[in-house]
């Protein structure tokens, strides 16, 4: 091995002997990213590139068989997706003996965007979730569940009453109780119909999970696939749409404290949604995606309230914030500034899905 293999996590390193592809006298490790939940490593082995992940405890391990049937699933319908490999004993991961979590899987072409650069790149985003939709109709078979409460926006709004409840002494206790009452507020004004068809849907669609075939343009404007399937399951469509716009129309990135909501790429997503998707959405379903946007920010925006407070959940930056309170409220602060700015393009933003 080169003494490269030494930047790696003694674990990575424990992990990867699990599996029989990787071999050779070369075997390379790069970060690719510190994300809120996931570490993820790039590994390079003779004639093989792959992506290790450290994953994080609250998963269940039975995602990886929900990753394993939805990926079959959309290979099956001609999608590109990701492979995760399997172990000599044909495992799904490996559990180190520090109690970590790794799983591999096959590296694919393209290159993961932070930002959304522009209307293309925002038409082809919306048109693959349109596609990935679609190609899901038909998945029949059943998803466990993901381990904890995802998109249960009342539990949420639980966690974060009893986070006041339990952190009444905290510095950030008196704006972050100032704050859940607005998201309560807001939350009371933008729902959805009350019965809706679930869907199998991403579950997590912020712009880095997508893959996109270049930087630049027009690669930066062609998507290879969608990643990261860990939280697929089946609840309403407005999660998804919700979470994308949230996530691409933001110009800022998610830990500034203000926001800056572009109307253009919501247009331009909501018209690349429309365009490739094939399923017929009841009027129902088309009402909920009216108040997506509005809502799922506000949901976001209460679970950093409550890590503003707990300090448990999402990873935070020591190099730019004193501790994760200080962190997860920013990231509070740019999310219900985000929501301010969707309550205030409302009208304009409807056009693009009711034209």
């Amino acid at each position: 091995m080169s003494d490269d293999s030494q930047a790696m996590p003694p674990t990575l390193l424990e992990a990867l002997h699990a599996y029989p592809e990787v071999v050779g006298p070369r075997l390379e490790a790069s970060p690719v990213s510190a994300g809120l939940l996931h570490q993820t490593w790039a590994v390079e082995a003779v004639n093989h590139r792959f992506i290790a992940q450290q994953v994080n405890p609250i998963f269940s391990p039975a995602i990886h068989q929900n990753v394993v049937a939805v990926t079959n699933h959309l290979r099956a319908k001609g999608l590109e997706t990701l492979e995760l490999c399997r172990t000599r004993e044909g495992g799904l991961f490996v559990d180190g003996s520090d109690g970590s979590r790794w799983r591999l899987m096959r590296r694919l072409r393209g290159v993961s965007l932070e930002r959304c650069t522009g209307t293309e790149q925002a038409r082809a985003a919306g048109a693959a979730v349109g596609t990935f939709h679609s190609a899901l109709a038909d998945f029949e078979a059943p998803l466990a569940p993901l381990g904890f409460p995802f998109h249960e926006t009342r539990l949420h709004l639980q966690d974060l009453r009893r986070a006041l409840a339990r952190h009444v002494d905290h510095p950030f206790q008196g704006v972050v109780t100032d704050l859940a009452r607005q998201i309560e507020a807001g939350l009371e004004t933008h729902r959805p119909p009350a019965a809706l068809p679930n869907r199998v849907i991403h579950g997590d669609l912020k712009l880095s999970n997508l893959l996109f075939a270049g930087s630049d343009p027009p690669a930066c404007n062609q998507v290879v696939a969608l990643i990261d399937l860990d939280t697929t399951a089946r609840m309403p469509l407005y999660f998804d749409l919700g979470d994308a716009w949230r996530s691409w129309c933001n110009r800022r990135t998610e830990d500034a404290r203000e926001a800056h909501l572009d109307v253009s790429l919501f247009g331009a997503a909501a018209e690349g949604y429309r365009s490739s998707l094939r399923l017929t959405l009841s009027a129902d379903e088309r009402r909920s995606l009216e108040v997506a946007f509005e809502r799922v920010t506000l949901e976001l925006c209460a679970r950093y309230a409550t890590d503003t407070l707990e300090e448990s959940y999402f990873a935070w930056d020591s190099d730019r914030y004193a501790s994760a309170a200080e962190h997860n409220w920013a990231r509070a602060s740019g999310q219900w500034n985000l929501y301010e700015q969707a309550v205030d393009t409302a009208t304009l933003r409807l056009r693009s899905l009711r034209d």
